[in-house]
């Protein structure tokens, strides 16, 4: 099975010590996770890329900080996917985009085309002007009127 990784979390506020015991500033601590057979290895690293800590495998954690971190990384890990995209307010941007998800149906503003990324052959990740990240797994079998939509941003 192939090593897939999950995403970056912005999870937590923490106040960092020194190995001079000096308090260092807040810093919001990001987690990279990657999954493998069902089971996570996670990489907390700061806002600028330095890494904090390693966990091998979220199951070596006692029950209740395994139990806190998984609740988080549930709901956190899975960005919602366009199924289908049934209207756009301007095919000028910003526009309104109402959409319908994996999740329900939901309308979001983009700003600006470059906001619709390709992250592989047919996969784009389209943000908001929230920042949320929308997948639209493949542009290629999404249904025809999406599809012309999208042929009109990218």
């Amino acid at each position: 099975m192939p090593l897939r990784v999950g995403a970056s979390i912005p999870l937590l506020t923490v106040n960092l010590m020194g190995n001079d015991g000096a308090e260092r500033l807040p810093s919001t601590l990001y987690f990279l996770y990657f999954r493998y057979a069902g089971s996570y290895s996670i990489s907390m690293v700061l806002h600028d890329g330095r890494e904090v800590a390693w966990i091998d495998d979220i199951a070596d954690l006692p029950p209740a900080v395994r139990t806190l971190l998984q609740d988080e990384l549930d709901g956190r890990k899975l960005m919602p996917e366009i199924v289908h995209i049934a209207s756009v307010s301007s095919f000028a941007t910003p526009c309104t985009w109402c959409v319908k998800t994996d999740r329900g149906d939901t309308e979001f503003v983009l700003k600006d085309e470059g906001d619709i990324r390709r992250t592989g052959d047919a996969s784009l990740l389209v943000a908001d002007n929230h920042g949320i990240h929308f997948l639209v797994r493949n542009m290629f079998t999404i249904d025809k009127h999406s599809r012309k939509i999208l042929d009109r941003f990218l």
